[in-house]
């Protein structure tokens, strides 16, 4: 029988415990979010999930549930617990200005998604500039871009990258929704998914 540390269990639970804090941080400011409107968002108090992100509040359940909600990840990764089991990412569409976006990657490193854009008739495109980078797929329907003084038509099938510093946007040509697969950094993950509109 392995020997075993006399408080081998409790030191290993505590470590687990005090590496909850500081991921809940890494997740609040990577979705570009203040205690305050976190705190709105979840109905625990500002005081409360300070505390936790801190380390002197223990993370309960009942706290965890709701943060893990509202992040979008699984409880297992607010605890840092071993992947396990089912490698399937369990897809919640977002929806943004008129766009659909549907994750097809866990949190972490570049993202994927799969974006449909429905056309909007009498709305003139808005080019907008940010940090990083996108690429993209076209998979059913003819996609616009502009990308600074260049319009282009990708058809299903082409694909595209380019630097987001340079004045972009991205909609349907014709009539019909267009269908994407889209690759971004966490700039451009939180550019499209987490910025406030203003």
């Amino acid at each position: 029988m392995p020997f075993r540390q006399p408080g081998g269990i409790a030191n290993a639970k505590k470590d687990v415990l005090d590496a909850v804090g500081p991921r809940l941080r890494e997740l609040r400011r990577r979705r570009g979010m203040t205690l305050a409107e976190l705190a709105e968002r979840t109905g625990i108090n500002e005081s409360t999930l300070s505390r936790l992100e801190g380390g002197t509040r223990k993370p309960t359940l009942e706290l965890l549930l709701p943060l893990a909600e509202v992040h979008a990840v699984p409880l297992d990764d607010l605890v840092g617990a071993p992947r396990t089991g089912d490698p399937r990412i369990h897809l919640r569409p977002v929806v943004r200005d008129g766009m659909t976006y549907v994750p097809l990657s866990h949190p972490g490193g570049v993202q994927a998604h799969k974006l449909l854009i429905p056309p909007a008739p009498g709305i003139e495109p808005e080019l907008k500039i940010h940090e990083g980078f996108e690429w993209v797929y076209v998979l059913a329907g003819r996609l616009r871009l502009l990308l600074g003084d260049q319009s282009l038509v990708l058809r299903a099938g082409e694909a595209a990258e380019f630097d987001t510093h340079v004045p972009h946007w991205l909609g349907p040509d014709g009539d019909r929704t267009v269908e994407l697969l889209v690759l971004f950094g966490h700039q451009g993950e939180r550019a499209h998914l987490r910025a406030r509109t203003t």
